[in-house]
């Protein structure tokens, strides 16, 4: 049996991150570190941010709890590649 362990890293808020970059000039780049393990940066891929969506999160009615109608917003950062040359997939 594969052992397992609860991993519960600090999401991040709207105000945590307007205060991260308060002082940074309108044009910086912001660059993400996808951790390669749970919350292990030390072998983290760097990716830039590309784009960024607010969404919605639904939780439709069940059979056991008809009344259910929960919802969460929250904003998706999409991150890419950073820019370079890089090989052809066949």
């Amino acid at each position: 049996m594969t052992d397992v362990f609860d991993h519960t890293p600090q999401v991040w808020n709207a105000a945590q991150l307007r205060e991260a970059i308060k002082d940074l000039p309108d044009d910086t780049p912001i660059h993400i570190g996808v951790a390669e393990d749970p919350g292990d940066f030390g072998g983290y891929r760097e990716s830039v941010l590309v784009d960024a969506h607010h969404v919605e999160t639904w939780w439709p009615a069940t059979g056991t709890t008809p009344e259910r109608a929960e919802k969460e917003k929250a904003l998706t950062l999409f991150a890419d590649w950073t820019p370079g040359e890089y090989d052809l997939l066949d």
